[in-house]
């Protein structure tokens, strides 16, 4: 096979690459940096991370992709183009096919944008992979049996729940609350409660070290720098477990509404599946402690967290691409 092969997990906090035989070959932020002047790219990833919130009037850092779609479609075509060229070398003889995930949710349009930006960043061929489908293949359950799985898939911009039953979505919902709303949830508690205003990746660094879907036996505390709403002033505080468990409630509480919403659309069969079978839980998202403790408590199914859940959708869609003829009832569209 000379036309050589990407996978591409297209996320609204990362944007993950893999490579048939090799895994997983890039691993970094859905942050773009652009000069202000000549609109050119400055900087991609994680160099571009590392900008936001820093930078002077003259560049933006910016995210391209929001709840889970393109916001800004040159700059996500730029993204894929030095993604591509990092993985595949710039000079090449064959345009690589290329198979992206999207969530379950978009429209027919969102997902035109996607096939259209592959395609204008140097693809020969776009594939199109719902995120619940590759990330169940990613947590190796087996989609193509006659018997009902449950996916909960957490991300940076949406949550995407499916019941998948060969190889398909009979049941879906997705709601775009992700780990950046957990994140502005917890950053509007501190500058209500404290007057304390933080930066997004201070919240994401409070969700990560002390950040829990159930209160503690023993509440965890941090430190928290940031500027005095009033005074303007640097200051800090200290910030425990149960009230950032307090701060994400809210948001929890829409992600616990939605797998409801699937779990009543779920025919009698496959609902006994899932009792059985449980609820698979991927996603950066589902990293927060104790949020499967929280799904199984409140819809009565055992949830589990799979292994690496941030890599599964990446690894799933990889493993599709692999085997093309396998997944194509999978595939959704290409070209």
């Amino acid at each position: 096979m000379l036309t050589k092969r990407i996978a591409i997990d297209l996320g609204t906090a990362n944007i993950l690459v893999y490579l048939p035989k090799k895994g997983i070959v890039a691993n970094e932020p859905s942050v773009v940096a652009v000069s202000v002047d000549d609109d050119k790219i400055v900087a991609i990833g994680n160099e571009a991370k590392e900008m936001l919130g820093r930078t002077p009037d003259i560049i933006t850092a910016s995210r391209p992709l929001r709840d889970g779609v393109i916001a800004d479609y040159r700059i996500t075509q730029s993204m894929l183009k030095h993604f591509i060229n990092k993985v595949s070398g710039r000079f090449r003889f064959t345009r690589p096919e290329l198979m992206i995930s999207v969530p379950a949710g978009v429209t027919s349009t969102e997902r035109r944008a996607v096939i259209d930006a592959a395609l204008a960043a140097g693809a020969k061929k776009a594939y199109i992979i719902r995120e619940p489908v590759a990330a169940a293949i990613g947590a190796n359950v087996p989609i193509s049996a006659p018997a009902g799985n449950l996916v909960v898939d957490i991300g940076g911009g949406t949550t995407e729940v499916a019941i998948i039953s060969l190889g398909g979505i009979v049941a879906q919902n997705s709601v775009r609350v992700g780990g950046n709303k957990i994140d502005q949830a917890i950053s509007d508690y501190i500058r209500k409660k404290y007057g304390l205003v933080i930066g997004d990746q201070t919240a994401e660094e409070i969700k990560k070290k002390i950040g829990s879907a159930m209160p503690l036996d023993k509440p965890l505390t941090m430190q928290v720098r940031g500027r005095d709403l009033i005074a303007g002033l640097p200051k800090i505080v200290t910030l425990n477990s149960d009230e950032v468990t307090k701060a994400i409630g809210d948001r929890l509480d829409e992600i616990l509404l939605a797998v409801k919403a699937v779990l009543e659309q779920t025919p009698p069969e496959l609902s006994s599946d899932i009792i059985d079978r449980g609820i698979v839980m991927t996603g950066g998202g589902s990293l927060l402690r104790n949020i499967d403790k929280l799904m199984t408590k409140v819809t009565g199914v055992p949830a589990y967290v799979a292994e690496d859940p941030q890599l599964c959708v990446v690894r799933g869609t990889g493993i599709a691409l692999e085997n093309l003829d396998d997944y194509m009832r999978s595939v959704i569209s290409n070209r």
